[in-house]
């Protein structure tokens, strides 16, 4: 079953909706962390990649704190009738 989604700020990813520009803001975010780490490595084989994957694990942390998740959950009790 899809959702039919009629905010246009919205689009479904993975059987789930994700606003755009936060998607995009974290994209940007993470790919900035990710080349700066791989462009300041020094030139060793190894490094660029260890840096890189560091500046991924940051733009991630970093996305996560900025944008924060905007879904609201509700508890619901069961009655008696429900569990028969």
């Amino acid at each position: 079953m899809t959702k039919k989604n009629k905010d246009p700020q919205n689009v479904e990813i993975w059987a789930d909706l994700v606003n755009i520009k936060d998607l995009i803001l974290a994209i940007i975010i993470c790919i900035g962390f990710t080349m700066g780490g791989y462009f300041i490595a020094p030139g060793k084989a190894p490094m660029p990649l260890f840096f890189g994957l560091g500046g991924a694990i940051i733009g991630f942390i970093i996305s996560s704190l900025i944008i924060k998740p905007k879904r609201t959950l509700r508890e619901s009790e069961e009655t008696e009738a429900n569990e028969k």
